[in-house]
């Protein structure tokens, strides 16, 4: 008889009522918090019927996001894992083959809901730091027979989260959607990160987007917004994903309160992740300096580094951390800290501090 696992852990567990204040978060960008003149914004917002087309404020937000994309329509949905899943069920039918990176937020992060909803198998290419080449993916390319699932979207996650916030450099991209188009698939981008990579990379996000069909940006990480994301592409994908959106409870009434936080993140959130940036650059030379630490350089906001030669396990070094207020998330064995909207300058020597003592002791 097989047995389901027990509800707890699938529930996120609360924190004890003694547990000490988090001081530095280090966590992840999600941890952000909206600032005040976010909030001032939201309660300014005219809104409206978002399913009815009657906000205002998320069509301004939509057409905002469309033009910076440069893509002809957007669509305003409450997370990025739900881009992710309606982008596939648009462009895809079920048994068809999306070709990813092996460590794709779509394949790690995402509680198997390809498997459970769209139906489609997902191949995992390799590649050092999230990226795979050009001739990876030719090889990836299957006969077109019967036998074989048919090849139907190729998906870039930008930045490559557990590539260390790596950014995939612009002819890499244009490179992989070419043989795409050749291949005649179409081409999606999880652009969870991606103001980062622009940024990072002095690129506009047109430009940087141009070869894919599909594309949206969360709001809800270093642009500090509390829930959002934008997909974007041409009317009729847009158009064809609203019913995807619709059966997945994606769409929203009064959403203007939520649109007007990312319309304000766009307005006074992008030109700073060059700040988080440069935070986390800081926060990877102090940890290059504690003795049986291997620091991977950081291209954009996220810092990995792996302690075993410390002799100290991550789950250790957290529960540490954490009773000095200071948070850090474990990822495929190593540490990551990502720097963001609400982690300053200062708190970058002092955290380095505390951990250096958190792995002597």
């Amino acid at each position: 008889m097989v047995h389901a696992p027990s509800a707890a852990s699938w529930t996120p567990v609360r924190p004890p009522r003694n547990a000490p204040p988090v001081r530095i978060n280090l966590y992840s960008d999600t941890q952000t918090r909206p600032t005040p003149a976010m909030k001032e914004a939201m309660m300014r917002a005219e809104v409206g019927d978002e399913q009815h087309g009657d906000d205002p404020t998320v069509w301004e937000l939509c057409d905002r996001m469309a033009a910076l994309m440069g893509k002809e329509a957007a669509m305003f949905l409450p997370s990025g894992t739900m881009c992710n899943v309606v982008a596939i069920l648009t462009h895809c039918q079920k048994g068809d083959e999306v070709i990813a990176h092996e460590t794709s937020h779509i394949l790690h992060s995402e509680g198997g809901t390809h498997a459970a909803l769209t139906g489609v198998q997902i191949m995992g290419l390799k590649g050092a730091r999230g990226m795979f080449t050009a001739d990876d993916l030719r090889a990836a390319i299957r006969p077109r027979t019967r036998y074989a699932p048919p090849q139907r979207l190729l998906e870039i996650e930008q930045t490559a989260n557990i590539g260390g916030g790596a950014v995939w450099p612009l002819a890499t991209l244009n490179e992989l959607t070419g043989i795409a188009r050749e291949q005649g698939w179409a081409t999606h981008m999880d652009g969870a990160r991606l103001l980062n990579a622009t940024v990072a990379a002095g690129i506009a996000p047109a430009e940087m987007v141009a070869g894919f069909d599909s594309v949206w940006l969360d709001f809800t990480k270093g642009l500090g917004a509390p829930l959002g994301a934008v997909l974007c592409g041409s009317r009729e994908f847009i158009d064809a994903a609203w019913r995807w959106k619709q059966r997945l409870g994606g769409s929203m009434r009064q959403g203007g309160i939520c649109a007007a936080a990312c319309i304000h993140a766009l307005d006074h959130h992008v030109d700073r992740l060059a700040e988080d940036h440069a935070n986390a650059r800081d926060l990877a030379r102090g940890l290059g300096q504690i003795e049986g630490v291997v620091v991977e350089e950081p291209d954009t906001n996220l810092v990995f580094f792996d302690i075993k030669g410390t002799g100290v396990s991550v789950e250790t070094l957290q529960k540490r951390l954490m009773e000095k207020g200071i948070m850090v998330s474990g990822l495929g064995g190593r540490v990551r800290a990502c720097t963001h909207l609400d982690v300053t300058p200062a708190m970058i020597p002092e955290a380095v501090s505390a951990i250096r003592e958190a792995l002597a002791a």
